[in-house]
């Protein structure tokens, strides 16, 4: 089994009570990544374009990791996502949406535009906990993700 690579995973959630439920589900996994939040869309794209509050790549670094949610005040994750993936520059990053939504529609359009992942929020914490746990294990210890190292090479919009 290949060694485990602390990455930064950013959360991108307008529901407080979900960013918590994150960041507890992977303290209760022992996932010591380092975890960043945003809460709307627009944020999101301030953060991977490095502007404004985002602009310091040691309080912002690029993340190795996407947690999408869908619906969002100001730019929903379909639009953010719609950017992230034409972004030459943004699309290696993986994106998995977390979202409440079980629509065909849009589990068919996250993937047309290139999300790596759909998962429906499980109702209870110990789910949450699971679902945590194999994406852990999975984006972690199973894929080969680009290493630290890589050249940052974010776009400022």
């Amino acid at each position: 089994m290949k060694s485990v690579t602390p990455i930064t995973i950013l959360v991108a959630d307008d529901d407080a009570d979900d960013r918590l439920m994150i960041r507890d589900a992977l303290k209760e996994n022992r996932l010591a990544n380092d975890l960043r939040f945003v809460e709307d869309g627009e944020e999101l794209m301030s953060y991977l374009g490095r502007n404004g509050k985002f602009a310091n790549t040691e309080s912002s670094p690029r993340p190795g990791l996407i947690l999408l949610d869908l619906n969002m005040p100001k730019k929903d994750g379909r639009e953010a996502l719609r950017e992230i993936k034409s972004n030459p520059e943004l699309r290696g990053i993986p994106v998995v949406v977390l979202t409440t939504s079980k629509a065909e529609e849009d589990i068919y359009r996250t993937y047309n535009l290139g999300v790596n992942s759909f998962i429906t929020k499980p109702v209870t914490f110990d789910a949450l906990v699971a679902i945590v746990r194999d994406l852990g294990r999975y984006w972690f210890e199973i894929v080969e993700l680009p290493t630290k190292n890589a050249p940052d090479k974010r776009p400022s919009y």
